[in-house]
């Protein structure tokens, strides 16, 4: 018995310690797939960055193509559980309200990886073609019905549902992507917005979208 209990602390040991690499790793590839693409990152560099040996990276990753997909999947399942946590029989204000501040939550918390996936769709998406193939239309029309449902209820206004997720993914991930240009609009000398700012731009978001699709805030 006590054999077993000491093997089961060393493997969550060891599990937290993998996890903790992996998410050392995950942030330097971030930093490096940014800067110079999938083409033109280095291994050797985001070891350095990592703090980690090199061989360590293969063997969690196997490949820089593992490594890559590791990145593009990390931010594609963050967004994609914000967005399957839509509920059909909840508020609409308050399910948009909660969906667009974690939205632009996960833009102020992982610009880099918004960008990658930016630039990756720029040049036609071919480390996501599996992705995109895998039961992707049938989870995209699930969002959509979300939406669907509340026209049906008169709960919003009969706006196109699929547009409507374009114009919620594209409004949101922008304060990400040209994260430069709006600073420099903004006359801001910092990387990235502060929290005020990104709350201004979610009430902004909310306000505009609620109003456009008829829905009363609470």
């Amino acid at each position: 018995m006590l054999i077993h209990v000491e093997s089961h602390k060393q493997d969550k040991s060891v599990g937290r310690i993998r996890q903790q690499n992996e998410s050392k790793i995950i942030a330097a590839a971030e930093i490096e797939f940014a800067r110079h693409g999938y083409k033109g990152a280095s291994i050797q560099n985001i070891a350095e960055r990592s703090g980690l040996p090199k061989a360590n990276i293969h063997y969690y990753f196997r490949s820089k193509q593992g490594l890559y997909a590791a990145v593009l999947s990390n931010i594609l399942n963050l967004w994609d559980e914000v967005l399957s946590e839509l509920d059909p029989e909840g508020d609409p204000a308050q399910e948009l309200e909660a969906y667009i501040r974690a939205k632009m939550a996960l833009s102020r918390d992982y610009p880099l990886a918004s960008r990658i996936f930016g630039i990756e769709i720029m040049h036609g998406g071919p480390h996501l073609k599996e992705y995109f193939q895998d039961g992707y239309v049938d989870w995209f029309k699930g969002r959509t019905a979300v939406f669907e449902t509340w026209i049906a209820q008169g709960k919003m206004n009969p706006v196109d549902p699929a547009h409507l997720v374009f114009l919620l993914w594209s409004s949101t991930q922008h304060y990400a992507d040209f994260s430069c240009q709006i600073d420099a609009a903004l006359g801001k000398q910092q990387a990235m917005l502060d929290a005020t700012e990104f709350d201004k731009a979610a009430d902004t978001l909310l306000h505009i979208i609620l109003q456009g699709c008829g829905i009363r805030q609470p």
